[in-house]
């Protein structure tokens, strides 16, 4: 089984150092410090490492050399989708710029009324991405796990100040589904990742990058129950200083019952899903046996 436990690496005495150095000097002098930590985590993070180099050799055929430069790049890259959140969303002075591909599909979800489902992966920076959607008319409310550290939850929660979006903690009790229906009730938007499950979860099963995978059957469950609008969504990094979000096309399902609409749900994102990662395959960021 997948050995993600719901929560990031590191500590908060590390998001203090990279804060320090953001608001001091930017975000150039924090991607230099960031090589370092990189190295360590190539070096001395075992499990992970072994599992993204396996997805770089096996799924997508590199050789070893190519391979171990493509598991640097992805430590490199998480580094800074985390300084790019943080200074964005902090709202620290920078130079990031956005293409904008899309969301005029999400405007058009919301002009619906009937609420939307933004489908999402961990690749690229999801959470910039549900950030750039407080311009299209809509709230937005991000479904996630509760298992960060509670040192960086709470040292992140005072840099970054209230959030623009609404949290929809995923609880053990199942209430967090009545506060998403309230949420298309009214309109709103809710996002949230489709591509890991914490062990014990429901999964569903499909083919991608040429070989059979579990995803979390949660969200595919959710289209199915309240067949609302879906749209997939990401923000990938195209440069240094440049974001290119993407929103695709307004997915309805009128005509099929829940087991259909959940299967062509799954079906219809995880092949948009792995044309990104194609696409980016650097910044697909699991690291666990995804098809184990």
């Amino acid at each position: 089984m997948p050995s993600w436990q719901g929560k990031s690496k590191g500590k908060p005495l590390g998001y203090r150092i990279f804060v320090s150095v953001l608001r001091i000097g930017g975000v150039i002098p924090a991607y230099i410090l960031l090589r370092f930590v990189t190295f360590y985590y190539l070096l001395f993070s075992y499990k992970s490492t072994k599992s993204t180099y396996t997805y770089f050799r096996e799924r997508h055929g590199f050789g070893i050399i190519k391979s171990v430069y493509k598991v640097y790049q992805n430590y490199n890259f998480l580094g800074q989708s985390l300084i790019d959140k943080t200074v964005i969303m902090a709202g620290i002075p920078n130079k990031f710029t956005f293409n904008f591909d899309g969301v005029e599909n999400l405007k058009k979800i919301v002009a619906l009324e009937k609420g939307g489902l933004l489908l999402t992966a961990h690749i690229g920076n999801w959470e910039i991405a549900s950030h750039l959607l407080n311009h299209i008319g809509a709230t937005i409310n991000i479904v996630t796990f509760d298992g960060e550290d509670e040192g960086i939850k709470e040292y992140m929660a005072s840099v970054i100040g209230k959030s623009s979006v609404n949290l929809i903690i995923i609880k053990d009790d199942m209430s967090h589904i009545f506060e998403i229906s309230n949420a298309f009730l009214n309109n709103e938007l809710v996002c949230m990742p489709a591509d890991r499950f914490l062990d014990g979860n429901k999964t569903v099963s499909a083919e991608f990058l040429g070989a059979e995978a579990k995803f979390p059957a949660g969200p595919f469950v959710l289209a199915s129950r309240f067949k609302v609008p879906v749209s997939f969504v990401y923000a990938l990094k195209e440069t240094t200083f440049h974001y290119h979000f993407y929103g695709s096309e307004i997915k309805e399902y009128p005509d099929l019952n829940k087991e259909a609409l959940l299967q062509q749900v799954l079906h219809d994102f995880v092949s948009d899903m792995e044309n990104k990662v194609k696409e980016y395959p650097e910044q697909w960021f699991n690291y666990y046996n995804f098809w184990q």
